[in-house]
């Protein structure tokens, strides 16, 4: 289940994002960063949003996203977002899931397309779920993603159109 994120829900959602932030893996953060500003970050103003995806049976937050305009001005038609699913629940559709929801709540608020900024090209399974939801890669950026264990690999520019019909320029 899908659904806005509360104040309430923080505990449970830090709780599976700090080790995410802290392993430096796939999320272009730093590191050590402090709850507070996480929060701060992550608690997204309208137009954005913050999702969580509630086990169905347990009730337990197992994973959010946070969706924003990627620019501010005449580049917010293009909306951006960060996934983060709890590793014990990891390929269990909880991703895919928060996926479609943004894809779904970026057309719905009136979002033109939606850029992922840095997909870190290692992280094979978020790849593979971006393109198949519809996501194709524009770019990569070399060696922009120090990963601990691959070292310097690239990050991917992803991007999907939310229009009906492909922009005519």
């Amino acid at each position: 289940m899908i659904r806005d994120a509360t104040a309430a829900d923080w505990p449970a959602m830090w709780r599976f994002m700090a080790p995410i932030v802290a392993a430096g893996e796939t999320f272009s953060w730093d590191q050590a960063m402090p709850e507070a500003e996480a929060r701060d970050i992550w608690f997204a103003p309208p137009p954005g949003a913050t999702l969580v995806a509630v086990d169905a049976e347990r009730g337990d937050v197992i994973g959010t996203a946070v969706m924003v305009p990627n620019h501010g001005g005449p580049a917010s038609h293009v909306a951006t977002a960060s996934f983060m699913v709890d590793r014990a629940h990891a390929r269990r559709g909880a991703g895919r899931a928060l996926g479609e929801a943004v894809i779904d709540r970026s057309r719905h608020v009136g979002f033109r397309a939606i850029q992922f900024n840095a997909v870190v090209e290692s992280n094979t399974p978020a790849v593979t779920l971006w393109r198949a939801l519809g996501f194709e890669v524009l770019a990569t950026i070399p060696e922009a993603f120090d990963h601990p264990d691959h070292g310097y690999v690239g990050l991917h520019v992803m991007h999907q159109s939310l229009l009906d019909e492909p922009v005519r320029g």
